[in-house]
């Protein structure tokens, strides 16, 4: 594992054995602080970057979302949605409880939790022209890579795409903040 500080984050990187470096960790983890301050994530702040293949993300996909085979990316975040602040957020109705509040010890960095992404996926995608999120993007493996972990990011940070304009505001968040990226 290989920690990167981008004040106030911190970008744990960690490869797999064998899996292919298509972007280095310092972009990658420049795309994942650019998602987390789009985001609303409060800082100082770690969030963990796996990055891995097919059969890992079969089994986490089958253990975790009950669903069979590889997924190109998988979010586990550690805070509720609400703890997190961002236009697209609608705001909790007056019956919504408040959320909760951690304080943690002066310096301490919360976990806003981990992102996997299946490298073996994002190559596949990109060469076969099935990337983009939407399925119809041809472009490179390492711009199909950039994208998942913007994309975990954003799901890690409360962001959904389930309703139309919700993936609406998902997909524009994720082109402007992958134009941000320098390699």
């Amino acid at each position: 594992m290989r920690p990167i500080y981008l004040p106030p984050w911190r970008i744990d990187v960690h490869r797999e054995p064998g899996v292919p470096r298509l972007v280095p960790d310092a972009v990658l983890a420049r795309a994942v602080a650019a998602a987390l301050a789009a985001g609303g994530a409060a800082g100082p702040a770690s969030l963990a970057l796996t990055l891995t293949d097919d059969r890992a993300l079969a089994g986490l996909n089958a253990r975790h979302m009950g669903k069979t085979g590889p997924t190109d990316v998988l979010s586990f975040p550690l805070l509720p949605p609400e703890a997190f602040a961002h236009p697209a957020r609608r705001p909790l109705s007056s019956t919504s409880p408040e959320p909760p509040v951690f304080h943690l010890p002066p310096g301490a960095r919360q976990s806003l939790g981990d992102v996997v992404v299946s490298v073996e996926r994002a190559v596949e995608q990109a060469e076969g022209g099935r990337g983009g999120q939407t399925g119809d993007v041809r472009w490179s493996p390492a711009d199909e890579l950039l994208l998942l972990a913007t994309h975990g990011t954003l799901h890690v940070c409360g962001w959904e795409h389930a309703e139309p304009a919700d993936e609406v505001a998902m997909r524009a968040l994720e082109q402007e903040l992958l134009a941000g990226v320098g390699r």
